[in-house]
This record gives structure tokens, C-alpha cells and sequence, in this order.
């Protein structure tokens, strides 16, 4: 009888835990993407989501702006329109800057030749064997 009261704990036990994990699953929520939509054909469900937003007056994606925030999402406004805005902007794509360069750039050759002497390609076949000469920028003029 005892080992079948401790089953019967165990199990409550694990349907409070299944039952607190679906309550905390149900409180993360999931909001549509309203980018671009038109306000007037929103469901029931998204009005309320939208109407239920706020203003943000700040920077966001590097941008300093009136930010109508719903949920996660952020939608980029010239200005506030009270008490929500009714028409949905396009998403804002931010291109990020490229990567900045690491180190220092390839080191770039000159080949010349010592037999006949010149630089490739005025020195179009070398006798010999082909010397890398660091290329240099011509200097300052005077």
C-alpha cells in the first residue's frame, strides 16, 4: 500500500510540473509579423495585440526614432500617432556594415630580373631565377 501511495505522489508531483511548464509555454507569447499589413483587415485577435502596444521614444537597430513596439517587434515611425498608429510601415532593413579587415593587407611583389636586367612585365623572360621586390608606392613629389 505505501509503495502504492508513493507512486501516486510521484505522479501529481509530475503532472504539477507538466501542468507549471504548459502554464509557463502559454506565457510566452508569439506575435504575428504586422510589417507592411493593412490595419483595417487585422483580425480580432492581432487589433487587440496592436492596440495593446506603446510608444518608444529612442534608439533601436541604431536609429533614433518614435518606435511603436508590439511585443518584440519594434515598427519605425517619423512620429507618435495617438492613441496607435493605424497604418503598418514597411520592415526597415538595416545592411550591416562588412566585417572590418584583420591584420595586415598580402603583401604585394614586384618580380624582377637580374639577366636582362628589369622588372616583369617590361622583362617579358628572365635567365635566371625571378626576385620578389616589395612594391612601394612612388613617394612625395617635391
Amino acid at each position: 500500500m505505501r509503495s502504492l501511495h508513493c507512486f501516486a505522489s510521484a505522479l501529481s508531483a509530475a503532472a504539477l510540473l507538466v501542468s507549471l511548464a504548459a502554464t509557463a509555454d502559454a506565457e510566452v507569447r508569439h506575435y504575428p509579423d504586422f510589417h507592411g499589413r493593412d490595419f483595417h483587415r487585422f483580425s480580432p485577435h492581432e487589433r487587440s495585440l496592436w492596440i495593446g502596444g506603446h510608444w518608444t521614444h529612442g534608439w533601436h537597430d541604431g536609429r533614433y526614432a518614435w518606435w511603436w513596439t508590439v511585443g518584440s517587434a519594434w515598427y519605425f515611425y517619423p512620429a507618435p500617432i495617438y492613441p496607435y498608429p493605424t497604418y503598418v510601415p514597411p520592415a526597415i532593413i538595416v545592411q550591416q556594415a562588412p566585417p572590418a579587415p584583420t591584420g595586415l593587407p598580402p603583401a604585394q611583389y614586384w618580380y624582377y630580373c637580374d639577366k636582362p636586367r628589369g622588372y616583369y612585365p617590361y622583362v617579358a623572360s628572365c635567365n635566371g631565377a625571378w626576385r620578389e621586390v616589395p612594391a612601394t608606392p612612388p613617394g612625395p613629389t617635391q
